[in-house]
């Protein structure tokens, strides 16, 4: 059974946190399950051969062998890969094999984890240090704070420490977590050896967890120093590491302090992992002043620098967020693991505030965004997400571009979409001092300690949502709270088959009664399918509409349209009807929209300049109509190769 000891954020009885997630929290059956089925059959079963293909796990046993000055470090044996960071490649499928195996014991995936946990505990240096890229001669540890990753990876290495304490109760490598953590507060603080920070965020995180798990305030102490030391530019110390040009300070968020910023920016993954950092220490400590520059923050990430998919980071220079409204469909960064850091920022600012919007963002995400990273088979992923690819793209080099790929030289991708998958029952319920409340629809059983319910779903392809108590106190009004999604437009709300009010108190439908073993609550969400429209302000779509399905955004692929028709060729009929059709058979399973367009002008093969005069151009003539066919967009580009686009002109506006 999934309970809170396997979840990743488990704040403590002293925080100032009105949710906590819940003690019962398994996911059974429909859409999420077979993801999550994929994930922990083919995903996380390949996972350690692809981490020795690519070297990591060489890392560790040579970091080992160091140690004791065997023949192999003797002969020569040292890093290999690209990238200092490659560890955390290693610690993240670590904790994903973790929170798998608290789901579904697993043998085979637990022999993996426990030889992966013993090359970890064997390339740990006595004082408690341990990377191995400067382990291994790649430079002098806690000099490069900048560009080393060294506190990076430490974070990755404490997350799956605690996993794997709370998956088995052992405390095998939360002991190397513990003596990796003492060293860092020995190394790092004011008028210690380092008085700075590290460049990519997510010590915090872990640091965190660590004191909730270990109940050590000198961790929560040390997260505190990271996240208060951050903003003072002690990382604008110019290029190095193979980088040609210093970022700036905003690259890594060290510009302006968080209590003082009024604006997401630099580093998409940075910037989220820092503010995630900070919203569990405003948990734990109650300080209302960083809940507020969250809050401020979280609403200018989402009102200006989101895209439809929940996406966000529109710059592949520095994979950064860009300016307010700067969101180009087709350049489009919109790394995976940015959606993923965007579910944890959201999901501890839904804990720490209680408010229905953090948990609609992350449906929006996981199911656009985040999911679009995953290729269906579990073996192919995407480390870029756009919302439009041409039919004959000119990409950069190299293995970050818009196809599927195995594994990346960078693979920071692939190993985080396995973590959150695992660990994904965690997300979808809470309890507070009145009730239970269902942040994310899907089937399964999710409760507290004394309100457990059952839920049955064909989320997200029917609007149903059938809840049914399996445990009440007896004579005790509890409350139960479904959210109500912010795209929905009309529902319908039934206690035992009786009609209920059902009017949302801040994105929640509260049922608060004494409830009993068997009582049913049915929640029917109207989805049709609609078109929506973006933001004026964002002029790379302007005059476009994309199709919406509820949580689902659709995309046009070109293998899809008729004679593999250009979705560049085409624009919506606003006033045509939307029509859904069950396609069991299609991208395992889904619901297609059809709806009609008509072509666009052929370009003028005769003509010496395209643009015209407004006096000048085409008049609304009536074009040749076309039947389009959409797809979700989370299965693009798990077929032949062609044209995508979401955002699509709409005819008579262009």
């Amino acid at each position: 059974m999934n309970t809170t000891r396997s979840g990743p954020v488990r704040p403590s009885r002293r925080a100032v946190s009105p949710l906590r997630p819940a003690s019962v929290a398994r996911v059974e059956d429909g859409f999420w399950a077979e993801r999550r089925r994929i994930n922990a059959h083919i995903s996380l079963a390949e996972g350690t051969a692809r981490l020795e293909q690519a070297g990591n796990l060489a890392n560790f046993r040579a970091a080992a062998a160091l140690r004791t000055h065997s023949a192999a470090v003797a002969s020569g044996t040292g890093f290999s890969g690209d990238f200092q960071f490659q560890d955390s490649d290693v610690y993240k499928w670590l904790e994903a094999a973790c929170w798998q195996l608290a789901d579904t014991p697993d043998e085979a995936l637990a022999a993996d984890v426990e030889a992966v946990v013993e090359l970890i505990v064997a390339a740990q240096r006595e004082d408690g240090y341990l990377h191995t890229y400067y382990q291994l001669g790649g430079g002098i540890p806690w000099t490069e704070p900048g560009w080393g990753h060294e506190l990076y990876c430490a974070g990755h290495l404490i997350q799956a420490a605690v996993a794997h304490h709370r998956a088995t109760g052992s405390d095998r490598l939360l002991d190397v977590a513990r003596r990796l953590a003492d060293h860092i507060d020995s190394v790092f603080g004011t008028g210690k050896q380092m008085d700075t920070v590290c460049g990519h965020p997510g010590v915090e995180t872990a640091l965190v967890e660590l004191h909730r798990t270990t109940d050590e305030k000198r961790y929560l102490d040390l997260a505190r120093y990271f996240l208060e030391r951050r903003g003072h530019g002690t990382l604008s110390s110019g290029a190095d590491r193979g980088h040609d040009r210093d970022p700036g300070p905003e690259y890594w968020q060290d510009h302006t302090p968080i209590r003082a910023a009024d604006e997401v920016t630099g580093h998409a993954v940075r910037q989220l992992y820092l503010l995630a950092g900070a919203a569990d220490l405003a948990a734990e400590t109650g300080d209302t002043e960083l809940r507020t520059a969250l809050e401020r923050l979280w609403r200018d990430m989402v009102t200006t620098k989101t895209y439809l998919t929940g996406a966000v980071g529109s710059r592949h220079d520095w994979e950064a967020f860009g300016d307010a409204h700067e969101l180009p469909a087709d350049r489009a960064y919109a790394e995976t693991c940015a959606a993923i850091a965007s579910v944890h920022f959201s999901w501890r600012m839904a804990l720490l505030t209680g408010e229905a919007r953090y948990s609609d963002l992350v449906e929006r995400t996981l199911f656009n965004g985040f999911l679009a990273g995953a290729g269906l088979d579990g073996r192919t992923w995407l480390y870029v997400n756009p919302l439009h690819l041409r039919a004959h793209p000119h990409e950069r080099p190299g293995d970050q571009t818009a196809h599927r790929t195995p594994w990346f030289r960078c693979a920071c991708c692939p190993p985080n979409v396995m973590r959150l998958l695992a660990g994904l029952p965690h997300y979808m319920a809470t309890t507070d001092d009145s009730g239970l409340r269902l942040h994310q629809y899907a089937t399964g059983v999710f409760g507290g300690d004394d309100l457990t319910v059952r839920v049955v779903t064909e989320y997200p392809w029917d609007g149903t949502v059938t809840v049914t108590v399996e445990d009440a106190p007896t004579a005790l009004p509890r409350t139960l709270s479904l959210r109500l999604p912010t795209w929905c437009a009309d529902h319908t709300l039934t206690v035992n088959g009786a009609a209920v009010e059902s009017g949302a108190e801040s994105g929640w439908l509260r049922i608060t009664r004494e409830f009993a073993p068997g009582d049913t609550v049915r929640l029917d969400l109207a989805m049709p399918a609609r078109l929506t429209l973006p933001p004026p302000r964002v002029d790379a779509v302007r005059g476009c509409a994309a199709i919406e399905r509820g949580p689902l955004v659709y995309c046009l692929e070109q293998t899809d349209q008729p004679s593999r028709l250009d979705p560049d060729a085409v624009a919506l009929a606003p006033d045509a009807p939307l029509t859904v059709r069950s396609r069991p058979e299609l991208l395992g399973g889904v619901r297609t929209v059809s709806v009609s367009g008509s072509l666009l002008p052929a370009d003028d093969a005769s003509a010496d300049w395209p643009y015209l005069p407004l006096a000048s151009a085409a008049s609304g003539e009536p074009r040749e109509s076309v039947e389009l066919t959409a797809v979700p967009y989370y299965t693009w580009a798990n077929r032949e190769s062609g044209a995508m686009r979401v955002w699509l002109p709409l005819a008579g506006r262009g």
